[in-house]
């Protein structure tokens, strides 16, 4: 080994000390001459990769090192020797011993220039490297975390700009990276939560909190409001000052707009509960109460507090009113059995202080998302007034509501009965059908009020002059029918009638104003007339019109030549047919208006026969002609289009009424029909919901299921559809959800004395209530006094029609009001 030059080296003891420091300091330390070979190697070679340093010096670095080693850090050495410092920092040695270092190569030059060596220094920066590895690669995951995150993310100034944005955050606000770092977070946020948004931030900037949470809202781009839900985190220096701030923000839009329309909803659940008329109450599936509705509170005795987590057995309890047993709660079988159980039987409920109320009602299961059960729900209603209803409903189904007297359908049961009773004792019968004479002049003139109180009369004076054991019967405006239970002949018949003539004209009932008002009467008797009921009717019916054909004011019996046709229908149907022809069939318009604001929202079309203005029969009159003989399907047809006509005018003139056209059972029944409806409609070019069907109680029901067919297509086609005089026909009220109906007009039969009789009021008020809960509009016609209009709105009738808002008028009369209402 060559002696290393002493001549660098200071004498004496600091040269001893410097060896020392060479030797043990924490790196490796070589001397490599121009040969590449080590002639100086300090003993932490020892320590480091286990080599005595006296075995290196000497040696070439080819020999010393391993090859792994000198391709990682030969270039180094290379240009060190070459003149030129170099650095290496990587790993070095192969096996065990490897290390990550920082290598430096200094060239040794001689006093000519030339290099002479290179001194070679090797830090074990092993731990640091690691360090920063990990640092580094923490570096990288948070960036990666931070611009990929799912929700906004953003580095903000205690300012409140941002430094930094991810690319979620742009999506959500509608901005792009340098559009944001260019603006305030405040500068995003809507005015309504600023102030709550400054505080926070204070409250950071001041060390009063570390972080906070916010749901607020930011202004998109395209100027939305954004809901989010706004995390903000301070980094503080060391001495405590904010550096910045971390945001996260996550787009919380959708739950809100999930979370207000589940708030609607459960509103609406609460509201509806709260204001539907039945009791509700709910269950878990222990049978303890989680809710009850203010009826079910009123009608059980027990309020939502003192009920709730209490055993249903205790709160709700049933007895049969005939046996006095407690009964089964049907609760407990929903549950059990996931259905819908009806209660059974005469069911009594028993109020907390004792007393009893009739009801009726229907237990169901109540399922989570899954599907699974979670309690259930009991629905219940006080049948007492209902049951009072239905019977109130019973007998006006079978009676006249104005005069009290029995009506057709109840006329038609007791005569069978009469006629089955006479044959069993040998016996005769009678039928009387009376019309008052010239009774639409008492109408027109004096009013409907007038008309009604005549009509009264007259009923009370059939009523006071017949016996008990006969059947006084209103089967139409004017038109009665008495039905004799026994009568000796034809001539205790006709003595009879004279009798009821001679007393009426004798009553001061007969006089009204410049009118006196008597009465024709045709007979038929069983059973030299007729032999079944049917013809009973239509014979007297047949008779009446021959007394009207001959100038009206007595009697006549039902005559064989009567049978073919009478006179008087005859000639209705001959005229009837030019008047076709003619153009003497008109349409007049009666106004509908909104019960609320009193405007002219829609119209009834009503048919007129007028010859030079004047009206010579009415529709009760020529109508019924009409369907008997067939005439009815042309001139409803005809009815349709005129009305569709004039309808689409007033559209295209901008006054869009929706109108009502009345359809006849034949009419409605014919194979053509449909087809004639959309002719109608193309024709007038007018849109279908401009027009609306009214059809009548016993046309609907008389075919089922085929009405229901041909009704959903006119639904199809855009076309709504009323039914006419409700609560006059079937009375079943099962129906109305078997058929596609949008209206029920309330016959003026309930109107008429709705302000002074409690139970019209209360039959017309039930009608009102169940239409608005299967949706349905309704009509009140015949409303003719500001009582009855008042009474109805409050009732919450959709719209009134009747004599207090105009009769029946002409198509320019009718569109000169809707000009007089219209808006400047």
């Amino acid at each position: 080994m060559q002696p290393i030059d002493r001549t660098f080296v200071p004498a004496g003891g600091e040269a001893q000390w410097a060896d020392h420091v060479l030797r043990g300091a924490p790196a490796l330390i070589t001397y490599i001459d121009r040969d590449r070979r080590f002639r100086f190697a300090n003993a932490t070679h020892q320590a480091w990769i286990g080599v005595d340093p006296s075995r290196i010096v000497g040696r070439t670095v080819d020999e010393v090192m391993d090859a792994w080693s000198l391709r990682q850090a030969g270039s180094g050495l290379d240009r060190a020797l070459a003149g030129e410092p170099a650095v290496y920092e990587g790993e070095l040695f192969s096996g065990p011993a490897r290390r990550y270092v920082h290598g430096n190569f200094q060239p040794d030059f001689d006093d000519d220039g030339q290099v002479r060596g290179v001194f070679t220094v090797f830090l074990d920066i092993t731990e640091r490297h690691e360090l920063e590895t990990r640092l580094r690669e923490s570096e990288q995951r948070m960036n990666r975390a931070f611009q990929h995150a799912p929700i906004g993310m953003a580095l903000v100034t205690p300012g409140g700009y941002m430094l930094r944005v991810n690319h979620a955050l742009c999506q959500m606000l509608g901005y792009d990276e340098q559009e944001l770092l260019s603006m305030a977070l405040i500068d995003l946020t809507h005015p309504d939560d600023v102030a709550t948004s400054r505080e926070l931030s204070r409250s950071l900037r001041e060390g009063d909190r570390e972080t906070y949470q916010l749901e607020k809202r930011y202004i998109h781009r395209d100027g939305r409001a954004v809901h989010v839900l706004l995390s903000v985190s301070v980094v503080r220096r060391a001495e405590g000052e904010p550096f910045q701030a971390v945001a996260q923000i996550m787009d919380i839009s959708q739950r809100k707009a999930y979370e207000e329309a589940l708030f609607r909803e459960r509103e609406l659940a609460e509201v509806t509960l709260r204001s539907i008329g039945d009791a509700v109450i709910t269950t878990d599936l222990e049978h303890r109460i989680t809710s009850l509705n203010p009826i079910a509170e009123a009608m059980t005795g027990w309020s939502h507090t003192e009920a709730v987590g209490k055993p249903m057995s205790e709160v709700f309890r049933l007895i049969d009113s005939r046996t006095r047993e407690p009964l089964h709660n049907p609760l407990l079988d929903a549950i059990a059995r996931d259905a819908i159980v009806e209660l059974k039987g005469n069911a009594v409920l028993l109020h907390r202080n004792g007393f009893e109320t009739p009801i009726e009602d229907s237990a169901a299961s109540i399922h989570d998302h899954a599907g699974s059960v979670i309690g259930g729900v009991l629905v219940f209603h006080d049948v007492s007034e209902t049951r009072a209803l239905a019977l109130k409903m019973a007998h006006l189904a079978q009676h006249d509501t104005l005069t009290g007297l029995p009506n057709r359908s109840l006329l038609q049961s007791r005569l069978e009965q009469v006629l089955a009773a006479t044959v069993r004792r040998h016996d005769q019968a009678a039928l009387l059908h009376i019309d008052l004479d010239h009774f639409k002049q008492i109408n027109d003139t004096l009013g409907h009020a007038a008309g009604d109180e005549l009509l009264r009369a007259f009923a009370t004076h059939l009523r006071e002059h017949l016996r008990n054991e006969d059947t006084v019967s209103r089967v139409g405006g004017d038109e009665f029918v008495v039905l004799l239970s026994h009568v000796d002949g034809r001539s205790g018949a006709s003595q009879l009638c004279e009798k009821l003539m001679r007393t009426w004209q004798a009553s001061p009932a007969s006089r009204m104003g410049e009118f006196t008002i008597g009465f024709s009467v045709g007979i038929s008797v069983y059973p030299d007339d007729a032999s079944d009921a049917e013809t009973m009717l239509r014979n007297a019916d047949i008779a009446a019109y021959e007394v009207k054909v001959h100038g009206r004011n007595g009697y006549r019996f039902f005559m064989p030549s009567m049978s073919e046709r009478p006179a008087a229908r005859l000639r209705i149907e001959q005229e009837l047919r030019k008047a076709l022809r003619r153009g003497d069939l008109k349409l007049h318009y009666q106004p509908k208006v909104d019960a609320r604001t009193g405007a002219i929202v829609g119209a009834e079309a009503l048919l007129r026969w007028l010859v030079d203005g004047r009206e010579i029969y009415i529709p009760d009159e020529f109508i019924p002609v009409a369907e008997e003989s067939g005439l009815i399907v042309p001139i409803g047809e005809w009815v349709l289009r005129e009305a569709c006509r004039q309808t689409g005018e007033w559209y295209r003139a901008g006054r869009s009424i929706v109108v009502a056209v009345n359809v006849s059972a034949p009419q409605f029944q014919h194979p053509g029909f449909h087809a004639a409806l959309q002719t109608a409609l193309a024709e007038a070019e007018l849109p279908p919901s401009l027009i609306e069907l009214e059809l009548t109680e016993r046309m609907v029901m008389s075919a089922g299921d085929q009405s229901r067919a041909l009704m959903q297509r006119i639904k199809d086609l855009g076309v709504s559809l009323a039914l006419d005089d409700f609560g006059t026909g079937y009375c079943s009220l099962s129906y109305l959800k078997y058929f596609p109906i949008d209206a029920l007009k309330i016959d003026r039969t309930f109107v008429r004395d709705i302000a002074s009789d409690a139970d019209n009021a209360a039959i017309t008020d039930a009608i009102i209530a169940m239409a608005h809960g299967l949706d349905m509009v309704v009509v009140a016609e015949g409303v003719e006094t500001p009582a009855q209009a008042e009474h109805l709105r409050e009732a919450g009738c959709s719209l009134l029609q009747g004599f207090l808002f105009g009769p029946a008028m002409p198509a320019d009369e009718f569109e000169r009001q809707l000009v007089a209402e219209a808006p400047l």
